[in-house]
């Protein structure tokens, strides 16, 4: 299913995303500020290691800041299994988790979300689309392929016990390790 929304729709095509991630939670926005009501939306999967928080911004090559905050920033290094991705030239926008996804006009900034007259397109994966080429599949693959090619500013993944059995019984987290963080060199040497 494919369709065209805006206003309370939108709002609540981009909380259901983030609120039902169970796998994935990928976030393209340019410009991210969090007010408390993305936390609190976000926490949900704060501590949650299975679910891969994917954000990629950008936009600000000459102040970081403004696109992504560096308390923002650090919020989201909390994460458990997390990746943060800058492109300096991005100007798209998408939400997306493992089933859906609205290619949009808002950035996840809480302004926008008040002030501005914003839409998309919200598509959802089941078994009639699964295999076919969706507008959502699409902007998952672009997003997959900036995540992959442009600056990795931040990762941390879960470290998981070894067992004899773990596929069947399956995995005990233990911790989280950070892989690769630039972030003060980041947010402290102009570009």
């Amino acid at each position: 299913m494919t369709k065209f929304i805006t206003g309370q729709d939108l709002e609540k095509a981009i909380y259901d995303i983030i609120w039902e991630a169970e796998d994935t939670l990928l976030i393209v926005s340019p410009y991210i500020r969090l007010d408390d009501y993305f936390k609190k939306l976000f926490e949900k999967h704060i501590y949650n290691p299975r679910v891969h928080l994917l954000i990629v911004f950008g936009k600000n090559e000459r102040e970081i800041s403004r696109s992504l905050s560096k308390d923002d920033f650090d919020y989201f290094k909390k994460f458990l299994n997390v990746s943060v991705v800058y492109v300096p030239n991005l100007h798209a926008k998408y939400y997306s988790n493992e089933l859906k996804g609205v290619i949009t006009s808002l950035n996840l900034y809480d302004y926008s979300f008040r002030n501005n007259i914003e839409f998309g397109v919200y598509s959802e994966t089941n078994l009639l689309n699964a295999f076919s080429k969706t507008p959502n599949h699409e902007a998952w693959a672009m997003s997959m392929h900036m995540a992959n090619n442009y600056e990795v500013v931040f990762v941390k993944r879960p470290v998981y016990e070894k067992k004899l059995f773990s596929v069947v019984l399956g995995k005990n987290y233990i911790k989280s390790d950070v892989l690769y963080d630039i972030t003060d060199q980041f947010y402290n040497t102009p570009l």
